[in-house]
């Protein structure tokens, strides 16, 4: 087939082409890499009595080409702009449902709020916490087995790092760059290698209080946590207070609010006692105050931290935390109307 017979079948073709997309049609005929820019490179092998012929040949080609183009491209944009038109915008639009909180996110709000009331301020650190922070300034010294008592994810040894046990060190960090009087709360994720059941994780949030001052007693930790479980549970809550042991305070104790033993559940959670434990407190340990720089003998301080899971669980009367793990929407939805 010769150059121009190639020339006249191209056209057809062009001529021929049946489809809207203009992008489709340059790119077969008008590109770099088109039918007609190849017809061009063979210019130069055409016997010079042709070439007159054969450019006025190509010539017209292209400009036809380019008039069906251009065609097309307008053709495009009418589509465009009668698709708008056809669009009725006094329509309704097209509904979508709602997000809420999550309720570990509603409760720990609650918690601060009514923290904040009395005073307190928010602090936080980070997740991924130093040996010195997480365990010895909190009087953990190496292989005292109450190191034992919290089972840690570590990350590096020689320095030990590891995922925090507890937000009790942020209270470190406030302790060593806050002078009294000090009072602050330092809510958190916290990460324990636990067995995942209906009542433990290994991921769990914390909410942590500390209150440093002169002449700071264990009555007044006691009327703040009364007052605590009153806002947040009602206001004839009964709490009790048992004694415990945690190595950073000294006395220690355990509050447990009373849930009530009305329904199978009540039994399951209380272990058939009626009261189910939230939080642990005590008289911060005079170690712990000349640990992070502050003197134990001018200043005294109490302490408490709570899982917010637990908080959540006896609010909304949930009996089973790895709920709050799932994104199961049949759970979240229940707490719409709250946020």
């Amino acid at each position: 087939m010769s150059l121009l017979e190639e020339i006249d079948k191209i056209k057809l073709q062009v001529e021929a082409f049946a489809k809207e997309n203009a992008e489709e049609f340059r790119l077969e005929f008008l590109s770099q890499k088109g039918k007609i820019k190849s017809l061009f490179g063979e210019f130069k092998n055409v016997p010079n009595e042709q070439k007159k012929a054969f450019g006025q040949r190509l010539n017209e080609l292209k400009e036809k080409a380019q008039e069906k183009f251009d065609e097309l491209q307008r053709s495009g944009k009418r589509q465009t702009q009668s698709t708008i038109s056809e669009i009725d915008t006094s329509l309704p639009g097209i509904p979508h449902p709602l997000g809420a909180k999550h309720p570990i996110n509603i409760v720990k709000n609650d918690i601060i709020q009514i923290f904040k009331k009395i005073g307190y301020s928010v602090s936080e650190g980070p997740e991924v916490e130093d040996d010195w922070h997480n365990f010895t300034a909190l009087n953990f010294p190496e292989e005292h087995p109450a190191r034992d008592m919290q089972d840690t994810f570590f990350i590096d040894k020689d320095p030990d790092i590891a995922l925090r046990t507890h937000t009790s060190s942020v209270q470190v960090r406030v302790m060593e760059n806050q002078k009294p009087p000090i009072r602050t709360i330092s809510p958190g994720r916290v990460f324990r290698n636990e067995a995942i059941s209906a009542r433990s994780h290994c991921i769990f949030h914390q909410v942590e209080g500390l209150y440093i001052d002169k002449g700071v007693s264990f009555a007044d930790l006691k009327q703040t946590l009364l007052y605590f479980a009153r806002e947040m549970y009602g206001a004839k809550t009964k709490i009790r207070l048992r004694p415990s042991y945690f190595p950073f305070t000294e006395p220690s104790a355990e509050v447990d609010v009373y849930w009530g033993l009305k329904t199978e559940t009540d039994y399951r959670i209380t272990k058939g006692t009626g009261w189910l434990e939230i939080l642990g407190c005590g008289m911060v340990d005079p170690n712990v105050l000349e640990n992070c720089g502050i003197d134990s003998s001018v200043y005294s301080g109490f302490a408490f931290g709570m899982g917010i899971e637990r908080q959540a669980m006896l609010k909304y009367q949930i009996d089973d935390i790895r709920l709050f793990f799932e994104n199961d929407l049949r759970f979240l939805k229940q707490f719409v109307s709250l946020t």
